[in-house]
């Protein structure tokens, strides 16, 4: 694998934007049910997506395709669009940004731990201490360089949430990665990234609805308090962290592999806290630049050992 310029910018857009969805999103759940606000979300982001991939669904033949795939399907819809958003945002009334930031932040360890238990990709020592490296520098961020920080944090009910948001994103990127037989090769329907992506938010709407509905019963919510600035929110989080951000995040896994692409995963809380900054006012400091130089160090480790393995 080589880290050409194209690659690389599929391999950090979706951490930008992604981000700006924790943020957003902190925001947004003041307004809004977590639930109701990861529906509403991806409603947006199914309808804006049919102009560019309603061939998936605008024949009998290409329904048939989506009938015959449906489990696969339905399960990319569940962990990929349904529930890593709705737990994140679900997370984010009960624990802090600190906390959920540092779980995800540990996905490329989770990663090569599923890719060695169920695909066999044994990570090489020089991938793992990548990882690590890369880690020790999100860690600096969120802890503002204080790593005394990190040893006070309690964990309550919103950090077990991310963390199965984590296990289920982790899934579905290798599900992306390593697919069954009937899409892979010559046996996968010439669906392009909008038809691909609507095939799954047939599924994942529809997930999504019925988790938000099943919300109102178990745990009533307040009324929606509408504004503005949550319907801009709303957009934002449909078009961004949804549309652009899986088709990036698709081209970087397909290309670089769930794991490498795991690690560029890392620049999300470095990009977070550069924007809460930015939102609230503070400067960089110095922490910030020694965090950005780990985790850049890295990403370079384990691509290179990546590209290294490739072309032994």
């Amino acid at each position: 694998m080589h880290l050409t310029p194209r690659l690389v910018f599929f391999l950090v857009l979706p951490p930008l934007l992604w981000a700006g969805n924790a943020v957003v999103g902190r925001l947004a759940i003041g307004s809004m049910d977590p639930l109701w606000l990861n529906a509403v979300r991806w409603m947006l982001a199914f309808v804006l997506l049919l102009p560019l991939g309603w061939r998936a669904l605008g024949t009998p033949a290409a329904r048939a395709q989506i009938r015959a795939r449906w489990t696969h399907l339905a399960v990319l819809g569940l962990i990929g669009v349904g529930a890593y958003n709705a737990l994140q945002y679900m997370a984010l009334r009960t624990s802090t940004p600190l906390n959920v930031t540092l779980i995800a932040s540990s996905a490329p360890v989770w990663m090569m731990l599923i890719g060695a238990v169920f695909y066999r990709v044994i990570p090489r020592p020089v991938q793992v201490f990548g990882a690590l490296l890369s880690l020790v520098g999100v860690a600096l961020v969120l802890s503002r360089g204080d790593p005394a920080a990190i040893a006070r944090i309690e964990f309550v009910e919103g950090d077990l949430l991310m963390l199965l948001a984590m296990l289920g994103w982790t899934g579905y990127s290798w599900l992306l990665a390593r697919p069954p037989a009937h899409m892979a090769g010559e046996a996968r329907p010439k669906w392009n990234w909008a038809e691909f992506l609507v095939a799954q938010c047939v599924f994942g709407v529809l997930w999504a609805v019925a988790a938000a509905a099943a919300g109102d019963v178990v745990f009533p919510s307040g009324p929606t308090q509408w504004s503005w600035g949550l319907v801009a929110a709303i957009v934002y989080i449909a078009v961004g962290p949804s549309i652009i951000a899986y088709r990036s995040w698709g081209v970087a896994v397909a290309e670089a592999g769930p794991a490498t692409a795991a690690i560029f995963y890392n620049l999300t809380p470095l990009f977070a806290a550069v924007f809460s900054a930015a939102v609230i006012g503070e400067w960089p400091r110095p922490y910030h630049g020694i965090a950005f130089l780990l985790i850049v160090g890295g990403i370079l480790v384990s691509t290179r050992a990546a590209a290294r393995r490739q072309a032994a």
